[in-house]
């Protein structure tokens, strides 16, 4: 989905409430450096996605971005949990939402987690719990 138009029908996805398998939690700010994997050493430092993550579970994150990825487009994430583990895998976009002046909500984009450890997974449902 893109902005939440129902038009759009490759990309949409609907949301319900029963649709979430795992508790989530609000982020303040989470640093997120994201990496491709096409590009060389140098221009993959000129490359560099930071975003900021708003919220998290333990499947994927929200990424707030002016500028989110498209949908189906793979990387590699960094973060770090409050525990300072370093979280390092593999996240696809499952869905984005461009910037509009008249939408009331952030631009960015839902990545899914594709190979986080379950260790790592673990540490974020404890740090999701404690809310």
């Amino acid at each position: 989905m893109v902005n939440g138009d129902k038009k759009d029908k490759q990309g949409y996805v609907l949301l319900r409430p029963d649709r979430r398998k795992n508790l989530r939690n609000q982020l303040l700010v989470l640093n997120v450096k994201m990496e491709s994997n096409s590009l060389s050493a140098k221009s993959q430092a000129d490359k560099s996605f930071f975003g900021y993550a708003k919220v998290i579970g333990r499947g994927g994150m929200f990424i707030a971005s002016v500028n989110p990825r498209q949908v189906g487009e793979e990387f590699t994430i960094e973060f770090s949990l409050p525990d300072k583990t370093l979280a390092r895998c593999r996240a696809r976009v499952v869905w984005r939402r461009e910037f509009s002046q008249k939408s009331k909500y952030e631009p960015g984009m839902g990545v899914k987690f594709m190979d986080l450890s379950d260790d790592i997974r673990n540490k974020i449902d404890e740090w999701v719990k404690k809310g």
